[in-house]
């Protein structure tokens, strides 16, 4: 189905406010929505529940529904507004949700999308969300059904969801986002493997950023096993590298995150900033984007993320955009007490032969428990 006639299905059930955070199977709709002609009322949140609160606000003030976008795995964070406010129990707020299907049984995926994938229409059903696939096989009058039921749904006051499989959507003219930064994240990423000492904990993000830290421990260290890689689980790598930051007090944790995943939970800077864990360092390489799902800018293009962590009360706070500016506080950062919160300004963009994990989840959970806490594995 061409974007252009999806995205008129849906002005055509009276929407005319659209929010959600980005998805690569969403990927011509982001660009569509992100080239700024469409109509709609576009905004991009910082995570899929904050849309949920767009959407129950607009109906408020206006009547009418709004959509919601995100990835499959973004209908965790919908759960709370969608049961405890817009359920029909409730507050009966009609939202139109459409959700790109990562890790559809039968397809090959990355591991965290694989029970998710496996889960998605039994979530959807459990929260009372009547639900339709949208794929690439569909004829004409197939699709048109889907929309008639979501349609109905609307009318009265229910939510629907149209669960969209990847290649469902024909591509229009592609509108990727630039930035003006010119450091290389993976450049940025081996300057802080080589600066940590064999002792250091490393915690990564999802997406690029963890695959870029498995290559370059691999270049630098000659093995990765030094690196937790939270492949899925967008924003919840600073918690991780805390719980095992306040554990072990005898070893540096360093969390490298992008800026859409400190964004999706920013209440985590306050939280790591109160408890003055001295062995933390926290980076964050901000490149303005949701790079790994396409490239669509966050909702937050031009903050500077570590003058939140000073006002949340970091010890030390630094902003850099360049290898050698980068290389200066990585030197300092290793021998100051933290909690530290480095922001690496950088370009979007990526190898084109950038790998992927060879180990699975497991065994690079196994691998890294064994590498650092020996004693803890049987």
């Amino acid at each position: 189905m061409k974007v252009e006639s999806f995205v008129e299905e849906i002005r055509s059930l009276g929407i005319e406010t659209i929010a959600g955070v980005p998805d690569s199977a969403l990927q011509p709709l982001c660009y569509y929505l992100n080239a700024g002609e469409c109509g709609f009322h576009h905004f991009v949140p910082a995570n899929e529940g904050a849309a949920v609160g767009i959407a129950i606000g607009n109906y408020l003030s206006t009547g009418k529904p709004a959509c919601v976008y995100m990835q499959n795995s973004g209908i965790g964070n919908i759960v709370n507004p969608v049961t405890s406010l817009a359920n029909k129990a409730v507050y009966d707020i009609p939202i139109l949700f459409v959700v790109g299907w990562r890790g559809e049984p039968g397809k090959k995926d990355e591991p965290q999308h694989r029970f998710m994938g496996e889960i998605t229409t039994g979530i959807l059903d459990v929260l009372d969300i009547p639900n339709a696939i949208l794929s690439a096989e569909m004829t004409e009058q197939e699709i048109k059904n889907i929309f008639k039921n979501a349609k109905e749904a609307l009318s009265e006051n229910k939510q629907f969801a149209i669960i969209v499989k990847r290649d469902a959507l024909e591509a229009g003219v592609k509108n990727a986002y630039q930035n003006d930064y010119t450091l290389c994240r993976e450049d940025a990423i081996s300057e802080i493997i080589k600066e940590v000492d064999a002792n250091d904990v490393i915690v990564s993000t999802t997406g690029k950023i963890s695959r870029e830290v498995y290559e370059q421990c691999d270049k630098q260290l000659g093995h990765h096993k030094q690196a937790f890689l939270t492949v899925g689980g967008m924003g919840h790598a600073g918690m991780i590298a805390y719980g095992i930051a306040q554990n072990r007090t005898d070893k540096k944790v360093y969390c490298i995150e992008g800026d859409g995943a400190v964004l999706m939970h920013m209440g985590e800077l306050a939280f790591l900033a109160k408890q003055q864990p001295k062995n933390f360092i926290h980076i964050c390489l901000n490149n303005e984007a949701h790079e790994s799902v396409g490239g669509m800018p966050t909702g937050a293009v031009g903050i500077d993320f570590y003058k939140t962590a000073r006002e949340c009360g970091y010890s030390y706070v630094a902003s850099v955009d360049n290898i050698e500016d980068l290389q200066k506080q990585l030197q300092y950062i290793a021998g100051i007490e933290g909690p530290v919160f480095l922001e690496v300004k950088v370009k979007i963009g990526a190898r084109a032969d950038l790998g992927r994990p060879k180990e699975s989840a497991v065994e690079n959970k196994e691998n890294f428990m064994k590498y650092h806490f020996p004693e803890v594995v049987d």
